[in-house]
C-alpha cells in the first residue's frame, strides 16, 4: 500500500441543513447500490486533459460497482464522461461545498457505498478547509484501509499525499505559487503547507520525505503492490527522495537544499513505489544552491 457506472435512471438528491440545501449528489445508473469486489488501485493524475486509461483502471478496480466523483464546486460533468467509458452499476457526483455539508452524515455515508472513488480538481484550499478532520476524511481514509480504488487529479491528487501545498493564502482564490517566492524564501507566508517538501526534513516531519510530481496530460497508475505504470500524452513523472536535509531552510533567506534524488518516468516507464526503483526512465540529481536549481540531467543513467 501506498501513504500516500449507468442506463436510463436519473437520480438527484439534495440535503437540507435547516432550510438550505447543502451538499449535491447527481447519480445516472441503477438507483440500488451494489457491492462488489474491489481491490486497491490508485490514479495519480496531474491535471490538464483527462485520461481515459486512468478512469478505466478506477472502474476496473472497481469491479463494476459504484463510481463516485467527489467535487467541493462544479457540475456532474465526469457523469457522461465516465458512464460511456466504464460498464458500472452506477455513476454519481457528490458536490461537498462546505463543512457543514462534510459534517452531515448522509454524505460519508454516500462515500462508503461507492466501490471507486475519484477526487476532482480545482483549489486544494476547499478540500482542507471543508473536509479535513471530518467524516469526509474519515470516509476516505475507511475506503482506502478496505482496499478499494482511489484517484485524484490536480488538487485532487495533492490531497491523496501525506504532505499536501494547502493553498490557503489570503486570497479567496490563491494564485499559484512561483519558484521565485518559493525558494528564494521557503518560509514565504503563501506557502502554506499540511506538511511540504524542502521543510518536512527541516521541520522534523520525516528523515526522508519521498515525491511524486505528475506532469498534466500524464498519470501514475499504481497497483495495491506498489508497482506503477506511467500514462499519457505529458512530460511524464518524477520521483524524488531527499538524502538528506536542507542546509540552509530559514525564513527570508535562499534555500540551500542539495542532491535530491529523482527519477523521471515518461510514458511506457515503470516505478516500484516500494523499492523506490523505476525502469525505462531516466535518473539524476537536482540541487538548490542560494535559491537556484542545478540539475545533472545531462549526465543522467537510463534503465
Amino acid at each position: 500500500m501506498i501513504r500516500v457506472h449507468v442506463f436510463l435512471a436519473f437520480l438527484l438528491v439534495t440535503s437540507a441543513l435547516g432550510q438550505n440545501p447543502t451538499y449535491k449528489y447527481i447519480r445516472i445508473g441503477n438507483t440500488d447500490d451494489v457491492t462488489t469486489k474491489a481491490t486497491a488501485g490508485y490514479a495519480l493524475m496531474g491535471g490538464g486533459s483527462d485520461l481515459d486509461e486512468a478512469f478505466k483502471f478506477l472502474c476496473d478496480k472497481g469491479g463494476g460497482g459504484d463510481f463516485l466523483a467527489l467535487r467541493a464546486a462544479g457540475d456532474d460533468d465526469y457523469n457522461d464522461y465516465i458512464n460511456k467509458l466504464c460498464k458500472t452499476n452506477s455513476v454519481a457526483t457528490l458536490i461537498i461545498p462546505d463543512r457543514e455539508s462534510a459534517s452531515d452524515s448522509k454524505v460519508a455515508d454516500i462515500i462508503r457505498h461507492a466501490e471507486a472513488v475519484f477526487i476532482a480538481g480545482g483549489d486544494q484550499a476547499r478540500y482542507i478547509n471543508w473536509w479535513m478532520s471530518t467524516p469526509v476524511q474519515k470516509a476516505l481514509n475507511a475506503h482506502i484501509a478496505a482496499g478499494k480504488p482511489i484517484g485524484g487529479t490536480s488538487a485532487g491528487l495533492a490531497v491523496l499525499g501525506q504532505y499536501v501545498y494547502s493553498a490557503q493564502g489570503d486570497a479567496p482564490d490563491d494564485e499559484d505559487l512561483s519558484s521565485s517566492q518559493t525558494l528564494t524564501n521557503p518560509y514565504f507566508e503563501r506557502v502554506t503547507v499540511r506538511r511540504d517538501f524542502a521543510r518536512i526534513v527541516k521541520d522534523g516531519w520525516s528523515p526522508a520525505p519521498r515525491e511524486i510530481a505528475v506532469d498534466e496530460k500524464s498519470a501514475v497508475l499504481v497497483e495495491g503492490n506498489g508497482k506503477g505504470r506511467v500514462i499519457g500524452s505529458g512530460n511524464g513523472a518524477y520521483f524524488i527522495s531527499a538524502r538528506g536535509g536542507p542546509e540552509v531552510c530559514r525564513d527570508r533567506t535562499p534555500l540551500t537544499f542539495r542532491d535530491l534524488s529523482v527519477y523521471r518516468g515518461p510514458t511506457g516507464s515503470e516505478f516500484d513505489l516500494k523499492d523506490w526503483k523505476g525502469k525505462r526512465g531516466t535518473a539524476y540529481s537536482l540541487s538548490v544552491v542560494d535559491g537556484k536549481i542545478q540539475s545533472t540531467q545531462k549526465s543522467g543513467a537510463v534503465y
